[in-house]
């Protein structure tokens, strides 16, 4: 495997840089991300499709990751619940070292392949689910040894990666390489490998939800009440989406309704204007 990630930065004398020179080249290097993205469009969408399977048959879907990458992984999964209206544990993470020590950064635990094994036997993932692996080099050991068990129990899997033929990809039934290329400070893939991770994540997170029905035009219809912003969004939506020109009728049926879509049906079944 060629370790692109651990290349030498194409930059020199990082210290010697002006603001404005270290702001561009960052800028420069992140709209690499989004390139590199795009070449691997074909792998994404396969696995989104396959997480879409999955979620549609009552399964449940688990990023597996280390380090920055797993840790960005929680921050996507955090807002789905809220934002979609899912159920929590739909869509997790599994975090070396253990999402309740997130902010300890245990990196050392990227080398523990015990912990993966314990974790998903812990949560009982079954083939019924579906692993997304995360590791820029594609040969963290936490992470291939979850999906060393995958491979063992049936269990479907991705994995997401910034190297070609990594270890990790190569144990995925679903492999996406994210070619990125060499980091502005060698080997800290917390730049633009993270920057793709990022968008990565919104990405699958975004089409799975849309798909799955959480959706409807452009509009988050199974939003959570949270706060009053989210609520007087709502209330505009309905009157957007039915015609209720009433903005304290429209809110009191939210409230009792409890999300967009079911007061828009319930307007709409009962032809209220």
């Amino acid at each position: 495997m060629e370790k692109i990630t651990e290349q030498p930065s194409i930059y020199r004398h990082l210290e010697k840089m002006s603001v404005e020179e270290l702001t561009t080249i960052i800028n420069d290097e992140n709209k690499k991300a989004a390139l590199a993205i795009k070449e691997a469009l074909p792998q994404i969408s396969r696995l989104i499709s396959a997480i879409e399977e999955v979620l549609k048959k009552g399964g449940r879907m688990f990023y597996l990751g280390a380090g920055n990458e797993g840790r960005l992984s929680i921050l996507d999964k955090v807002e789905l619940p809220n934002t979609y209206g899912i159920e929590k544990g739909i869509i997790s993470t599994i975090l070396a070292g253990g999402e309740e020590r997130m902010l300890e950064v245990l990196e050392e635990k990227e080398d523990d392949e015990e912990d993966a094994l314990k974790q998903m036997q812990a949560l009982n993932v079954s083939r019924n689910d579906i692993i997304v692996a995360i590791s820029a080099a594609g040969d963290t050991p936490f992470v291939l040894s979850g999906l060393r068990k995958c491979k063992q129990e049936g269990i479907p899997c991705g994995a997401i990666v910034h190297n070609p033929s990594s270890p990790a990809a190569a144990l995925a039934d679903y492999p996406v390489e994210i070619i990125t290329g060499p980091e502005i400070i060698a080997g800290y893939t917390k730049l633009k490998a993270g920057s793709a991770q990022k968008m990565l994540f919104d990405m699958i997170s975004t089409s799975v939800l849309v798909r799955l029905g959480k959706v409807e035009d452009n509009r988050m219809v199974n939003v959570r009440l949270i706060n009053n912003k989210v609520v007087d969004r709502s209330v505009k939506m309905i009157m957007l989406l039915t015609g209720l020109k009433d903005y304290e009728q429209a809110k009191a049926i939210l409230l009792q309704r409890g999300d967009v879509k079911k007061s828009v049906d319930y307007i709409v079944a009962n032809n209220i204007n």
